[in-house]
């Protein structure tokens, strides 16, 4: 028979050098990226200027591919652990995180199942006590699963609530959640077949809370007529305004009517590892499940979603299936399947990073990265209320801060104010020295600076905000020209 010689691959002299350009450029984008522009601007025609070819029958020389991807795709991209980067909510990362993804993706670990790669998924399974351990769930009753983000972990979560809840039959059901409610939670809902009817969107009081009365009504009604209430989304940490919900109030609520109860923590569960935090997310213990994005505020690169929940054995009644393919790998019930706890068979090695940069650095370091991060955003409150030219909508709350251009003196209508605000957050993503952009609070355009980088400083943030104060300038002036 012929030899095979399209085996695609490189001699090891020059997977050697390929592996040492592509770890240099990464350590140098890590040194130098406070340096750097955060913001990449392309449109679709420049984009396809770049890249728009036909699949190359022949191949390139690697080293020019890796140059010509380094100096066009890296550039092109937006920075979200730039420390000016402050808008949705950032990925701060870290760098011996990104070398155990390395790590992860060069053994091309599989982390389906028990048998295919027993250390992996111990290291899955520690991970999780680990976590469990941190937000008060019960360490032997209790489990989860690491997914893509906080999107895939409510999924999950959702799926495992309906079939605990309703069994077969979920016609009548009803789900509960606040008008501050992450998006991927609608997403979720509609993703498993209920309509519209069937979601009650709670609204929020002054403080951007879940409106407990409000609920209380809501749920009475549903049971008058005939409905059955089955679960509650909770928000510890909006992606507005950091607010979390009155978790105490609500666990109790969710226990007295038998409704599950799902804390979506994506952006500010992590906060816990805090004194602060720890106080504002009391009662987050007391949820039936809880998700928590290890690449937010845990610092971990893109991707990497959790779930946890108070009884493991919710979500393997709810995933598990039982194909002949997979009879001869079953395993004992003590070695966990995790394809057999969520919706992924095919499943990265999303553990190895957490675990790596947890052994490496200690909870110690993470705690005072928090604890950073918390008090920076009331440092911001203090500067900008201490300032004629801001007003702060809404105050520092787990690292996010919401304010506005509004100087003392000038008589600016409420128009004239959202016109200001939009243009001061447009010039400066367009002059691409920082990523800053606005939100709705109460009907106004605000600017809205998420702060959980721990390599972002005081002195960047009033960089960044004497480059607002200049736009506001530039756009009143335009204002006076005018008239």
């Amino acid at each position: 028979m012929k030899k095979n010689t399209a085996q695609l691959e490189l001699s090891k002299e020059a997977m050697q050098e390929y592996g040492y350009q592509v770890v240099d450029a990464i350590v140098n984008h890590h040194c130098t990226q406070g340096d750097q522009q955060p913001v990449a601007l392309g449109s679709r025609e420049e984009m396809d200027s770049l890249f728009l070819e036909e699949a190359p029958e022949k191949g390139t020389n690697p080293e020019q591919v890796l140059q010509f991807v380094l100096k066009e795709v890296m550039t092109n991209s937006t920075n979200m652990s730039h420390p000016k980067s402050y808008s949705f909510v950032p990925g701060p990362s870290n760098y011996v995180s990104v070398m155990a993804d390395s790590l992860a993706t060069g053994y091309n670990i599989f982390s389906g199942g028990w048998a295919a790669s027993p250390a992996a998924a111990e290291l899955e399974i520690i991970t999780i006590q680990w976590l469990l351990k941190i937000f008060g769930f019960p360490a032997k009753k209790g489990g989860g699963i690491f997914t893509s983000g906080g999107s895939m972990a409510n999924l999950t979560a959702l799926t495992t609530a309906r079939k605990v809840k309703c069994g077969q039959d979920f016609s009548k059901a009803v789900i509960y959640l606040s008008d501050q409610a992450h998006s991927s939670n609608i997403k979720a809902i509609r993703v498993l077949g209920f309509k519209k009817e069937q979601i009650r969107i709670i609204p929020t009081d002054i403080e951007f809370k879940f409106a407990v009365n409000k609920l209380k009504n809501c749920i009475a009604k549903d049971r008058l007529e005939g409905l059955q209430p089955f679960c509650l989304i909770a928000t510890s940490g909006t992606t507005n305004t950091g607010t979390v919900d009155p978790l105490v109030e609500l666990a109790k609520i969710c226990k007295k009517e038998n409704i599950w109860f799902h804390i979506d923590g994506a952006y500010g569960a992590a906060a816990i590892l805090s004194k602060k935090g720890k106080s504002l997310l009391k009662g987050i213990e007391k949820a039936d499940s809880l998700t928590v994005d290890p690449h937010k505020w845990f610092f971990q690169p893109y991707e990497m979603g959790c779930l946890l929940v108070r009884n493991h054995k919710h979500l393997s009644q709810t995933f598990t299936e039982k194909p002949e393919y997979l009879r001869d790998i079953e395993g004992n019930t003590s070695e966990i399947n995790f394809y057999d706890h969520g919706i992924q068979l095919t499943r990265r090695f999303r553990a190895l990073k957490f675990y790596m940069s947890i052994k490496t650095f200690g909870l110690k370091e993470f705690r005072k990265a928090i604890t950073y991060n918390i008090e920076l955003a009331e440092e911001v409150e203090n500067h900008l209320r201490s300032s004629q030219h801001w007003e702060v909508i809404f105050p520092a709350t787990l690292a996010v801060i919401n304010f506005r251009y509004h100087p003392i003196g000038k008589k600016y209508s409420q128009k004239q104010l959202d016109q200001i605000n939009q243009y001061i957050s447009e010039q400066v993503v367009t002059s691409r020295k920082a990523l800053l952009v606005t939100t709705l609070l109460h009907g106004q355009v605000v600017l809205r600076m998420c702060l959980i980088n721990p390599r972002t400083s005081l002195s960047a943030v009033m960089e960044t905000l004497e480059l607002c104060e200049h736009y506001a300038k530039e756009y009143t002036q335009k204002i006076q020209t005018k008239h």
